[in-house]
């Protein structure tokens, strides 16, 4: 039998396999168009609501030692803080999440004020709270401006100019391009997620098409026929790569759609056709790799169980450059492109960020990934030709 026509076939009836159990076909298509937009848009309008109410809202600071600074008091209410009086229990309130952040003013305020000493003044958080991030920032640069002010009234009072006592006039030159700035939020989960729903965006179909298949006793009578071994596995392989690009390009349509449909800071969530087709690109050899490693270790497994066991393991792996990342971020070097899952999450940072990827870097990267995957891919040919695999247990 041609081998064509034998990949052409399984291919077909693989899908034709699936096709039958619409459950099953609609969560491996269809959940990541549906969770990607919904996890990455809902949590970022979440966030820009929370940080607009925060920084738009009246902040009330329980402070104690209020009546020793009533001038820091009446400032600080025309920055839109309101200071109120301390309860008893206030470090306990704190740390339940009761308050946010609070101030302290020393007894010594007044004293160390006339003195021309410089008076303390604490803000009190729990830093392990992310709640306490805003309104500390806020409560911390209107205590800066006081402070600034009030220093540059004492000089002024004094005969001397102000700008003495700043030798140094500092600003910020940000050459981060404005994709660059758009793909922020993107460049947090986004790559993450389309490297596992690249890995194991064929798992449906490989693990019912392998293990699934043995389980049935269907697979004796197909490995019978004399078809070459090679092209069963490569149908096998192929039918769940279409799969999970058909999935990839949905979730990819699906997020272009509804950030441009959304509120403000969605709609900066810029996903052009064109970055589309760089990220399909990028993930292709990762769907590859995925099918073919899966249906490598599916294949030696005795049951459907024991094939699934493999996942619970194999979802972590994604995870492993992203925190790496995310704990210790390091400049991108030539050799990081040669490290599955990591080259991935480095070429979609560059795809999200509208870098300039060069010819090296593609050729280091299509070079290693699609080597694994052809590698695990003659593993799985091997696994096939193995004359135990039809013995059913």
């Amino acid at each position: 039998m041609n081998m064509l026509s034998t990949l052409w076939t399984v291919l077909i009836k693989e899908l034709r396999d699936i096709g039958r159990d619409h459950r099953t076909l609609a969560l491996t298509v269809l959940m990541g168009p549906i969770l990607l937009p919904a996890l990455i848009l809902g949590m970022g309008t979440l966030a820009e609501k929370r940080a607009k109410t925060q920084l738009d809202k009246v902040l009330e600071v329980p402070t104690i030692g209020i009546e020793h600074a009533p001038n820091l008091v009446a400032f600080l209410g025309t920055q839109g803080i309101k200071v109120v009086p301390a309860t008893d229990t206030l470090e306990q309130d704190i740390r339940a999440q009761k308050v946010d952040v609070a101030l302290r003013i020393s007894d010594d305020y007044a004293e160390d004020w006339k003195a021309g000493r410089p008076a303390l003044v604490e803000i009190m958080l729990d830093s392990t709270r992310r709640d306490s991030g805003i309104p500390s920032r806020r409560l911390q640069s209107a205590l800066a401006a006081y402070s600034g002010q009030v220093g540059a009234l004492r000089l002024l009072a004094r005969g001397i100019d102000a700008s003495v006592a700043q030798p140094v006039n500092v600003g910020q030159l940000d050459l981060a391009t404005p994709e660059a700035k758009r793909g922020m939020l993107l460049s947090v989960m986004l790559p993450y997620f389309l490297i596992i729903s690249a890995f194991l965006g064929g798992a449906a179909l490989v693990l019912d098409a392998t293990a699934g298949e043995r389980e049935r006793q269907s697979l004796e009578p197909l490995l019978a026929t004399p078809a070459s071994r090679g092209a069963i596995v490569s149908g096998k392989i192929l039918a769940a790569c279409l799969l999970g690009a058909l999935s990839l390009l949905l979730t990819l349509i699906a997020l272009k759609l509804s950030a441009q449909a959304s509120s403000a800071m969605a709609r900066q969530l810029d996903v052009s056709l064109l970055a589309i087709a760089k990220l399909l690109f990028v993930l292709m050899p990762m769907l590859l790799i995925g099918t073919s490693l899966l249906t490598f270790l599916a294949s030696g497994a005795k049951s459907l169980k024991e094939a699934q066991s493999h996942m619970s393991w194999l979802m972590l792996l994604p995870m492993i450059p992203t925190i790496v990342l995310m704990v210790n971020p390091v400049k991108t070097q030539l050799w990081q492109f040669s490290v599955p899952f990591l080259a991935q999450n480095q070429l979609l940072l560059k795809v999200i960020r509208s870098e300039p990827i060069d010819a090296q870097t593609w050729a280091v990267y299509l070079g290693c990934s699609v080597g694994l995957a052809l590698l695990l891919w003659a593993g799985a040919v091997w696994r096939y030709r193995q004359e135990k695999l039809a013995i059913s247990t």
